[in-house]
């Protein structure tokens, strides 16, 4: 099975008190939910299901994953770390109300805090996550140790998440593969007279069955609903010659990879074809300018500046590149003033569009690895449809 293995999570939290020391920190609480897992899933591999989690790290010591009782069981079953501790803030994320585990074992911050610093050497504490956590649990974990600075983290592991080990890597490709399988049976089961939702259980359905352990979002419009740029699925009956945009995301082991190509249901217009191929150009210019030490800043504005010479600039909307790992969408995501460069490991999703366009509106989109000689797509179907798209200008999946 690919996964991300135990020795792995031990590297991450090593390195993690690397920074922490550097920046004087004697622990760092990260927190993480149902909705914004990724650092937590990323140094615990604990994925809370609608309750919070956390995982404490001291700088000495091992890691304490911090649960709500429901989820007790399969915090232990997740995590990569074993001592577990329940907290009854964080109990189930939707409702008000204060829910009774008679036979929860709960502790309290003050007793974990009190226990990590032992020794009263602790005068900054670091929190990644301020950005998704309420703020009552901020303020209970501030009021849970006087005298120290609680400072924010965050960069800490956004620089430890912005290139991919060998691990992340197979899991990223495994999500593309099983997002390929969803959308190839998409492209060859459209027709007119089905709904947006109909066609969406085709891929939906079989990316479950490929093995994905979440599909976090099928983005599907047809017709004039493609303008809506990211729609959901609808009872919209599908027309013939209505544009489909569509986008797939595919969550394993915590990594999420995204595909998405145009593709029109029944007969393609002589102006859909032109349309596509305005994507399909802008992408492979984007994909060139794709180099390990390279400006991020060029590849935007390779697209833009073909954009602009096609006369369509009024309809690109945003950056035609964005990070992709643990969320779908993570830094990287560059605009045509950004100073960052390519890295060897860094995972991105090209996100080439453009919306309002009188022929429709759509994005290609891909997930792809930086590499010492450029890049590596992770999506075959998308490196397939695009290769014969140039050559032929249909949508073939065979």
């Amino acid at each position: 099975m690919i996964q991300i293995q135990s020795s792995e999570f031990i590297a991450r939290v090593e390195k993690l008190k690397v920074l922490m020391a550097e920046q004087g920190m004697g622990a760092c609480l990260v927190y993480g939910d149902e909705y914004r897992k990724e650092n937590l899933r990323y140094l615990s591999n604990y994925w809370p299901l609608f309750e919070r989690g956390a995982v404490i790290v001291p700088l000495s010591g091992q890691p304490i994953v911090l649960a709500a009782p429901e989820g007790e069981l399969l915090c232990r079953e997740m995590t990569s770390w074993p001592d577990v501790r329940l907290l009854s803030q964080f109990n189930c994320v939707t409702v008000p109300d204060e829910i009774e585990y008679p036979q929860a074992n709960y502790t309290s911050l003050k007793e974990i805090f009190a226990e990590v610093n032992a020794n009263n050497s602790l005068k900054r504490i670091g929190i990644a996550g301020l950005d998704a956590m309420p703020e009552p649990l901020l303020r209970a974990i501030k009021g849970s140790l006087d005298g120290v600075e609680w400072i924010d983290a965050g960069d800490l592991l956004f620089h430890l998440r912005m290139t991919k080990s060998t691990d992340e890597i197979a899991c990223l490709k495994e999500a593309a593969r099983i997002a390929d399988e969803g959308y190839k049976l998409m492209i060859e089961n459209v027709k007119p007279g089905m709904t947006e939702l109909e066609l969406s259980a085709y891929a939906y359905g079989e990316c479950m069955k490929a093995g994905a352990e979440f599909v976090p979002f099928i983005v599907l419009t047809s017709g004039e609903r493609v303008n809506t740029i990211i729609g959901r699925p609808t009872r919209k009956v599908i027309q013939d010659g209505d544009m489909i945009m569509a986008a797939i995301a595919v969550q394993y082991e915590g990594y999420v990879a995204t595909v998405g190509f145009p593709f029109v249901a029944g007969q393609m217009s002589s102006g859909q074809q032109q349309f596509i191929t305005l994507l399909v150009e802008a992408e492979n210019i984007a994909l060139s300018n794709l180099v390990p030490g390279g400006k991020q800043s060029d590849l935007v504005k390779s697209v833009k500046d073909y954009f602009e010479s096609k006369q369509v600039t009024p309809y690109d909307l945003y950056p035609p590149l964005h990070g992709c790992g643990l969320a779908e969408a993570e830094s990287p995501y560059p605009d045509d003033k950004s100073a960052a460069l390519f890295e060897i490991g860094m995972t991105v999703n090209t996100d080439v569009s453009l919306f309002g366009h009188p022929y429709g509106s759509n994005r290609v989109e891909e997930s792809l690895i930086v590499t010492e000689n450029g890049y590596e797509s992770m999506s075959k179907l998308v490196r397939h449809l695009s290769k014969t798209w140039i050559e032929t200008a249909t949508i073939s999946v065979n």
